[in-house]
Protein backbone atom coordinates (compact mmCIF):
# COMPACT_ATOMS: atom_id res chain seq x y z
CA UNK A 1 0.00 0.00 0.00
CA UNK A 2 1.39 3.39 -0.89
CA UNK A 3 2.08 5.91 1.85
CA UNK A 4 -0.57 8.35 0.57
CA UNK A 5 -3.40 5.95 -0.26
CA UNK A 6 -6.87 7.01 0.84
CA UNK A 7 -6.95 4.16 3.33
CA UNK A 8 -3.64 5.22 4.87
CA UNK A 9 -4.72 8.87 5.03
CA UNK A 10 -7.92 7.78 6.79
CA UNK A 11 -5.91 5.74 9.32
CA UNK A 12 -3.52 8.65 9.93
CA UNK A 13 -6.38 11.14 10.41
CA UNK A 14 -8.12 8.73 12.78
CA UNK A 15 -4.95 8.41 14.84
CA UNK A 16 -4.68 12.21 15.08
CA UNK A 17 -8.39 12.50 16.01
CA UNK A 18 -7.92 9.95 18.79
CA UNK A 19 -5.11 12.06 20.23
CA UNK A 20 -7.16 15.26 19.94
CA UNK A 21 -10.05 13.55 21.72
CA UNK A 22 -7.78 12.83 24.67
CA UNK A 23 -6.59 16.45 24.85
CA UNK A 24 -7.61 19.03 22.25
CA UNK A 25 -5.29 21.59 23.86
CA UNK A 26 -2.22 19.45 23.29
CA UNK A 27 0.66 21.08 21.46
CA UNK A 28 0.98 19.97 17.80
CA UNK A 29 4.60 18.91 18.42
CA UNK A 30 3.43 16.52 21.15
CA UNK A 31 0.66 15.11 18.94
CA UNK A 32 3.20 14.64 16.15
CA UNK A 33 5.56 12.79 18.47
CA UNK A 34 2.77 10.58 19.88
CA UNK A 35 1.52 9.72 16.38
CA UNK A 36 5.00 9.34 14.86
CA UNK A 37 4.17 12.02 12.27
CA UNK A 38 5.79 15.32 11.48
CA UNK A 39 4.27 18.47 12.97
CA UNK A 40 3.56 19.66 9.43
CA UNK A 41 1.64 16.46 8.62
CA UNK A 42 -0.42 16.82 11.82
CA UNK A 43 -1.19 20.47 11.01
CA UNK A 44 -2.26 19.55 7.44
CA UNK A 45 -4.41 16.66 8.65
CA UNK A 46 -6.18 18.80 11.27
CA UNK A 47 -6.80 21.53 8.69
CA UNK A 48 -8.29 18.95 6.31
CA UNK A 49 -10.46 17.46 9.07
CA UNK A 50 -11.77 20.95 9.89
CA UNK A 51 -12.39 21.85 6.24
CA UNK A 52 -14.43 18.71 5.53
CA UNK A 53 -16.37 19.09 8.82
CA UNK A 54 -15.10 15.85 10.31
CA UNK A 55 -13.71 17.95 13.14
CA UNK A 56 -16.37 20.53 14.10
CA UNK A 57 -14.66 22.29 16.95
CA UNK A 58 -13.03 22.08 20.33
CA UNK A 59 -14.51 22.28 23.79
CA UNK A 60 -13.57 22.26 27.43
CA UNK A 61 -15.01 19.66 29.77
CA UNK A 62 -16.12 20.99 33.12
CA UNK A 63 -18.07 20.14 36.23
CA UNK A 64 -21.37 22.03 35.98
CA UNK A 65 -22.08 21.75 39.70
CA UNK A 66 -18.92 23.70 40.55
CA UNK A 67 -20.39 26.72 38.75
CA UNK A 68 -23.89 26.38 40.21
CA UNK A 69 -25.56 24.45 37.38
CA UNK A 70 -27.19 21.07 36.99
CA UNK A 71 -27.08 18.86 33.92
CA UNK A 72 -30.24 17.43 32.35
CA UNK A 73 -31.24 15.16 29.51
CA UNK A 74 -34.58 15.69 27.81
CA UNK A 75 -36.06 12.83 25.80
CA UNK A 76 -38.81 13.78 23.35
CA UNK A 77 -41.09 11.51 21.37
CA UNK A 78 -42.79 13.10 18.41
CA UNK A 79 -46.43 12.58 17.62
CA UNK A 80 -47.72 11.34 14.28
CA UNK A 81 -48.43 14.94 13.27
CA UNK A 82 -46.44 15.97 10.21
CA UNK A 83 -43.70 18.42 11.06
CA UNK A 84 -43.99 21.64 9.11
CA UNK A 85 -40.90 22.99 7.40
CA UNK A 86 -40.95 26.10 9.61
CA UNK A 87 -40.44 23.91 12.71
CA UNK A 88 -37.43 22.21 11.13
CA UNK A 89 -36.11 25.66 10.16
CA UNK A 90 -36.46 26.75 13.81
CA UNK A 91 -34.28 23.84 14.88
CA UNK A 92 -31.70 24.50 12.18
CA UNK A 93 -31.57 28.25 12.85
CA UNK A 94 -31.20 27.72 16.60
CA UNK A 95 -34.35 29.57 17.61
CA UNK A 96 -34.68 27.13 20.52
CA UNK A 97 -31.20 28.05 21.73
CA UNK A 98 -32.15 31.73 21.77
CA UNK A 99 -35.21 30.92 23.90
CA UNK A 100 -33.12 28.71 26.16
CA UNK A 101 -30.54 31.45 26.69
CA UNK A 102 -33.26 33.85 27.86
CA UNK A 103 -34.12 31.26 30.56
CA UNK A 104 -30.46 30.77 31.59
CA UNK A 105 -30.48 27.33 29.99
CA UNK A 106 -27.59 26.24 27.81
CA UNK A 107 -28.13 23.47 25.28
CA UNK A 108 -25.12 21.18 25.23
CA UNK A 109 -26.19 18.54 22.70
CA UNK A 110 -29.13 17.97 20.40
CA UNK A 111 -29.65 14.62 18.70
CA UNK A 112 -32.28 13.33 16.29
CA UNK A 113 -32.39 9.60 17.02
CA UNK A 114 -34.13 6.37 16.06
CA UNK A 115 -35.78 4.38 18.84
CA UNK A 116 -38.43 4.87 21.50
CA UNK A 117 -37.69 8.61 21.51
CA UNK A 118 -36.97 10.80 18.50
CA UNK A 119 -34.99 13.67 19.96
CA UNK A 120 -32.50 13.96 22.79
CA UNK A 121 -31.33 17.26 24.23
CA UNK A 122 -28.75 17.66 26.95
CA UNK A 123 -28.56 21.00 28.69
CA UNK A 124 -27.63 22.85 31.85
CA UNK A 125 -29.96 24.85 34.08
CA UNK A 126 -29.89 26.12 37.65
CA UNK A 127 -32.52 23.69 38.92
CA UNK A 128 -35.29 21.29 37.96
CA UNK A 129 -37.84 24.12 37.82
CA UNK A 130 -35.80 25.91 35.15
CA UNK A 131 -35.43 22.60 33.31
CA UNK A 132 -39.22 22.10 33.38
CA UNK A 133 -39.85 25.65 32.13
CA UNK A 134 -37.47 24.96 29.28
CA UNK A 135 -39.33 21.72 28.45
CA UNK A 136 -42.65 23.59 28.51
CA UNK A 137 -41.24 26.19 26.12
CA UNK A 138 -40.00 23.45 23.83
CA UNK A 139 -43.45 21.89 23.85
CA UNK A 140 -45.15 25.22 23.03
CA UNK A 141 -42.69 25.96 20.22
CA UNK A 142 -43.51 22.57 18.71
CA UNK A 143 -47.27 22.74 19.21
CA UNK A 144 -48.78 19.27 18.95
CA UNK A 145 -45.62 17.70 17.57
CA UNK A 146 -44.22 16.35 20.83
CA UNK A 147 -46.26 13.48 22.22
CA UNK A 148 -44.14 12.73 25.29
CA UNK A 149 -41.19 14.27 27.14
CA UNK A 150 -39.04 12.92 29.92
CA UNK A 151 -36.46 14.94 31.86
CA UNK A 152 -33.54 13.18 33.53
CA UNK A 153 -31.14 14.93 35.89
CA UNK A 154 -27.53 13.83 35.69
CA UNK A 155 -26.35 13.02 39.18
CA UNK A 156 -22.74 12.41 38.19
CA UNK A 157 -20.70 11.92 35.06
CA UNK A 158 -18.41 8.92 35.07
CA UNK A 159 -17.16 9.74 31.59
CA UNK A 160 -17.89 12.83 29.50
CA UNK A 161 -16.75 13.44 25.94
CA UNK A 162 -14.42 10.40 26.13
CA UNK A 163 -12.75 11.74 29.31
CA UNK A 164 -13.00 9.97 32.68
CA UNK A 165 -14.20 12.18 35.52
CA UNK A 166 -11.23 12.76 37.87
CA UNK A 167 -13.70 12.68 40.79
CA UNK A 168 -15.50 9.48 39.75
CA UNK A 169 -14.71 7.87 43.12
CA UNK A 170 -17.56 10.04 44.47
CA UNK A 171 -19.96 7.64 42.72
CA UNK A 172 -19.80 5.60 45.93
CA UNK A 173 -21.74 8.39 47.64
CA UNK A 174 -24.70 7.78 45.30
CA UNK A 175 -24.72 4.00 45.59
Amino acid sequence: MTKNSKEQIYKDEKKILELLIKNAKENLDVIAKQSNFSTQKVRRAIKQLEENNTLWGYTGIFNEQKIGLNHYTLLAKKSNKIIEEKIVDQIITRKLEDSAARMDVTIENSYYVHGEYDWILTFTAQDINAAKRFADTLSRMNDGIIEKMTILQTMMFIRKQYILNPERIKLKEFM
